[in-house]
């Protein structure tokens, strides 16, 4: 993170705390940069900041940018700063002992107590997250996810890892969707005020909102329509597929999905379903079939003439979940994708095969599909499909 010169005296272990602190904002979809992490350290080297607490008004009248934000704050941040619904660890490395009293000055330069108090909390949760360790002694410095994040969901064996890596797909879809359906842009007049942009241009007026920052709403937002392959080639794969769509399908309006194999099935009903074990279980009833073979081309035909008017419009992203493994004709399969590319904005293919060493497209059905993908990437791991949201949320 980049300093501030007002807030270096704030001490390095406030520093990494709020780093820390904005980067869990921003995996839970807050729109959080440089500007406004510098801000947070300002407040928080405020002489009258004592305790997190304190400065929690005014970090979440800085950091929420909308009605959502506003309502998710306060747990995020009793979470992070408070450990407030997060299952304690076993710490097994002793702390590095009390903080000195110099180790947090004010903002000109002398010692406060109040601040101290901050600095030395902070300091203390720092080293035991620093440190934590599981039961065995091994250290976790990092999170369970985080260890998760590149590894092929094909070399998941144990099944609390793939549940854990089941329950993070579906965490993953929200927050891409809580970001995708983002209706709000910036506006040079609207009767509705952008609070946090507003307080952010008001810091060099010394807080006098002499600059009001307003916002409207986007028109047409991005709509997506998944296809994904349930043959028997993708069984190492479809359960944490089908985790990741209902994720998206949750709450996201703006989706629809559809199930392939030998036939095409719209599953987008059972998949909105608020339980996912009841959401899975009426999947089941409606997908006979999975598991076998694959035709892609007959499936996409099928798309094509009974369901595309419905689902597609000119800012449709349809994405295709498949290794390509086609048991049909080729020509079939380049045809219907033609096809599917003069009606929808953006195709999207995520392939768990090419996170394989030495793959290559060389599958007759693929190397047919691959002229009219726009994006052709991988989806073999949790950080494989976080990847695609960037360029989602360019479109």
């Amino acid at each position: 993170m980049v300093v501030h010169p007002a807030t270096q005296d704030i001490g390095f272990a406030v520093r990494r705390r709020v780093a820390g602190f904005l980067s869990t904002l921003r995996h839970s979809g807050f729109h959080v940069g440089l500007a406004e992490s510098c801000d947070a350290l300002a407040i928080l080297a405020n002489a009258n900041i004592a305790r997190p607490s304190a400065a929690k008004p005014a970090l979440k009248a800085l950091l929420c940018g909308c009605r959502s934000d506003w309502d998710r704050f306060d747990d995020l941040f009793d979470a992070f700063w408070f450990g407030r619904g997060v299952k304690s660890r076993v710490q097994t490395t002793p702390s590095r002992g009390p903080v000195q009293p110099s180790a947090f000055k004010g903002p000109h330069g002398r010692n406060d107590g109040a601040q101290t108090n901050l600095a030395s909390d902070v300091e203390r949760r720092v080293d035991e997250r620093e440190f934590e360790a599981t039961p065995d002694g091994r250290r976790e410095g990092a999170s369970r996810s985080e260890s998760l994040g590149d590894v092929d969901f094909r070399k998941i064996a144990d099944p609390d890892a793939m549940a854990e890596a089941h329950a993070l797909a579906e965490q993953l879809a929200r927050t891409m969707r809580t970001r995708l359906t983002r209706r709000d842009r910036l506006a040079a007049r609207g009767r509705r005020i952008d609070l946090r942009r507003t307080i952010r241009a008001s810091l060099p007026t010394g807080g006098t909102p002499i600059h009001v920052v307003h916002k409207r709403r986007r028109f047409k937002p991005l709509r997506l329509v998944v296809l994904l392959d349930a043959s028997g080639s993708m069984n190492l794969y479809t359960a944490v597929f089908v985790r990741f769509v209902h994720g998206i399908l949750d709450h996201f309006l703006e989706a629809d999905a559809f199930l392939f194999h030998t036939s095409l099935v719209h599953v987008s009903d059972a998949l909105r379903e608020k339980d996912a074990g009841k959401a899975l279980d009426r999947l089941s009833l409606m997908a006979k079939g999975v598991g076998g073979g694959t035709r892609i081309g007959d499936s996409l035909a099928s798309f094509n003439r009974w369901h595309a008017v419905r689902v597609i419009h000119s800012r449709t992203c349809v994405m295709i979940l498949s290794d390509g493994y086609d048991t049909g004709a080729p020509d079939v399969l380049g045809a219907e994708m033609a096809a599917l590319r003069r009606r929808c904005k953006r195709i999207v293919w995520l392939n768990p095969l090419i996170g394989w060493d030495g793959y290559e497209p060389s599958a007759r059905g693929m190397a047919a599909a691959l002229p009219y993908v726009d994006l052709f990437a991988p989806a073999h791991s949790l950080d494989s499909l976080a990847a695609i949201e960037p360029y989602l949320a360019q479109l």
